[in-house]
């Protein structure tokens, strides 16, 4: 009776041992700038090196979870740039948190919260490092934490951002030839409209009509020129629009999608649960993109599917070309979500020179794999993270 007693005891004062072992201890960040296999083209700017925020969380127990923000090209996608979000991290995120528990997700969100407005890129890299530690701390992978997974792979989308169709079309070829993607999204708005149609005209003829396009026009375009160049996206066979003009012009967005019969992707229009409904309501488009940077954490982006869905939108994995770390963050969530339409966009790690972890994301039948092990399931490249870290 007394062993057992004793038993029952140990099983009791377990869940308080670990939430002891997971106190986080300290939380740091390092810029990282790596470079990628070619020039990467937006309607703003476009990126030969891929900046990251590197964010390691250090629990009482000795594990050390793994995190990343990305930006494209400093503060033009979004507000938030490298240089900010380290200072975000470093001044304000990680002294609210340190010393609390890990596993305290919601509450750990609610301090960063109070501690900084906005500043999504910095908070999801925070608590993927958060949900990593923990993960490996009980053994578990990431998407465990995140409700348990309903699929092992995703499908994956490649971008054509090059400009150049001759290269964009040797490239999409490759990328059949090789069974990794099949869907492709091509990179608009950084040229006059006749010249990208006549680009997408040049790709469609070279990958036949099986192949599935979607054009990303990145906020490149007016309201007049969507009306008057989206008739010939429609000639194309073009399966989904991504986010044709500027964000905040959400009545004009609304005006273009009653007026095509192809879907538009909502991107920057809406980060917030509140500008998710907002644009839903507004009719701006069929098919919302997930992204961590929007979102500002694994449980928000999650609420942020859970709301988009409610509205009638299709889901969308987006990315902003993150390396295999924040790529496993995203697909942990990714796996635990009932739908997601339209599969994922993370080619992020195919698009670097060197990957920042020792084994990089696998790509095979046109999928992208969920990473395996507890955590995330990737283990950084110290050496890679030495070469490419920002130096002072």
């Amino acid at each position: 009776m007394t062993r057992m007693l004793a038993g029952i005891a140990e099983l009791l004062e377990t869940p308080r041992n670990v939430l002891r072992e997971t106190i986080i201890r300290s939380i740091s960040a390092t810029i990282v700038e790596a470079p990628t296999l070619r020039r990467h083209r937006l309607s703003n700017t476009e990126v030969t090196h891929q900046g990251y925020v590197l964010v390691r969380v250090l629990l009482d127990n000795g594990v050390t979870g793994i995190g990343e923000a990305s930006t494209l090209g400093g503060p033009r996608w979004a507000e938030e740039s490298v240089e900010s979000i380290s200072a975000a991290i470093v001044n304000y995120l990680a002294p609210v948190l340190r010393g609390g528990s890990a596993m305290a997700f919601e509450a750990n969100a609610i301090r960063m919260g109070k501690a900084a407005t906005r500043n999504f890129a910095a908070k999801g890299a925070i608590e993927s490092a958060l949900v990593d530690a923990v993960g490996k701390t009980l053994g578990l992978p990431a998407s465990a934490l995140l409700g348990g997974a309903v699929r092992q792979r995703v499908g994956v989308i490649w971008a054509l951002a090059s400009g150049d169709s001759g290269q964009e079309l040797e490239e999409a070829r490759e990328k059949l030839r090789r069974r990794e993607h099949r869907d492709f999204k091509i990179k608009f708005g950084f040229d006059r409209p006749p010249n990208d149609l006549k680009r997408l005209e040049t790709l469609r003829r070279g990958l036949g009509d099986d192949v599935r396009l979607i054009v990303d026009i990145n906020q490149g375009w007016s309201e007049a020129e969507c009306i008057r160049f989206i008739p010939a996206l429609e000639e194309l066979d073009v399966a989904l629009v991504e986010q044709p003009v500027p964000a905040l012009q959400l009545e004009a967005m609304a005006r273009v999608a009653a007026r095509t019969s192809i879907p538009l992707l909502i991107d920057e229009a809406a980060f917030t649960k509140e500008e998710i409904a907002r644009s839903a309501a507004m009719g701006c488009g069929s098919v919302y993109s997930l992204k961590l940077v929007k979102s500002g954490g694994l449980f928000e982006m999650k609420r942020a599917a859970g709301v988009a869905a409610a509205h009638g939108l299709e889901l969308y994995g987006g990315c902003l070309l993150e390396s295999s770390i924040g790529a496993a963050a995203h697909l942990a969530a990714f796996s635990t979500m009932p739908k997601l339409e339209w599969g994922t966009e993370h080619f992020g790690p195919r698009i670097l020179v060197d990957d920042l972890v020792t084994e990089t994301l696998r790509f095979e039948e046109f999928e992208i794999c969920i990473p395996e092990g507890p955590g995330l399931g990737v283990q950084l490249d110290e050496d890679k993270i030495r070469s490419f870290a920002r130096k002072d």
